[in-house]
């Protein structure tokens, strides 16, 4: 097997969530500037514009809620079909905003490898249920090759959160996908782009959002992920641990929002700004 690796860029991974009010535009924009000076791939969320295809097409949006709590999309067969087409729609719109900008952009759809979750516990109506129509899944790997290609080619990469199986394409977590995305490829920063300033002490308190949370005291601040969150900051973990020296989780919907987290907004999680 061929080994690629940039030879003088360094990596930086960005995770451009998918939710509404994350302004693509701009992060595009951040990103086409990064990618003068750095090897930049993009992992991307699809969220909102799977919810605006599901509802051209009549389609529900539906959730499980596992027994502890934690929601995720109800992803059956038809609903897979739909979100692969969203995912690939956004890619689509990344790619043409970045090469609008002169940076070459390609999107790469086998660099994670997935397996499905067969049966997955959910509380319906008071009850626990096993469902197994499910095309949800965990990562089991980041094959490498196809990013360095792309990268090594001058182009950044733009993968989107779904993961190759033996069962088709799967439904995906983004966070957690950027995060082992980095890690092997050696990137020194991961950046989570969301709807969000930060990780807050109290979501409902704007004054309380965390500016720095060093590698040791990630499993203190976990109580404080809610929601969507909490995917976020394991996915910060997860990157530490496979050896990214910083990751930053900040505001997507601002103007400049890759360059004001570089700057040291939002919550930076292991090394601190210098």
């Amino acid at each position: 097997m061929t080994t690629f690796s940039p030879l003088t860029r360094d990596v930086i991974v960005v995770k451009i969530g998918g939710g509404k009010g994350v302004n693509m535009a701009q992060c595009a924009a951040d990103v086409a500037a990064l990618a003068q000076t750095h090897a930049v791939v993009i992992v991307h969320g699809v969220s909102d514009a799977m919810n605006r295809l599901c509802e051209a097409r009549g389609v529900p949006v539906r959730t499980i809620t596992s027994p502890n709590g934690h929601t995720s999309r109800y992803t059956d067969a038809l609903t897979r079909d739909l979100f692969v087409e969203a995912a690939q729609s956004v890619s689509a719109q990344l790619i043409s905003a970045l090469e609008a900008r002169g940076i070459p952009a390609r999107s790469v759809t086998n660099a994670l490898r997935g397996e499905r979750k067969t049966a997955i516990r959910a509380v319906v109506n008071g009850r626990v249920v096993v469902i197994r129509d499910d095309y949800s899944g965990t990562i089991t790997g980041v094959d490498s090759a196809p990013l360095y290609a792309a990268l090594n080619a001058g182009a950044v990469a733009v993968v989107p959160p779904y993961a190759s199986s033996s069962d088709g394409y799967l439904n995906v977590d983004g966070d957690r996908a950027g995060a082992m995305v980095a890690g092997a490829l050696g990137a020194n920063d991961y950046i989570i782009l969301s709807n969000v300033r930060g990780l807050y002490r109290d979501i409902n308190d704007e004054t309380s959002l965390i500016r720095s949370v060093p590698a040791q005291e990630l499993e203190r601040v976990m109580d404080y992920a809610q929601g969507r969150m909490k995917r976020k900051v394991l996915g910060a973990q997860e990157a530490l641990e496979a050896g990214v020296r910083r990751v930053i989780i900040a505001d997507g919907r601002v103007d400049a929002p890759l360059a004001l987290a570089l700057q040291g907004s939002g919550t930076i999680f292991g090394q601190t700004l210098s």
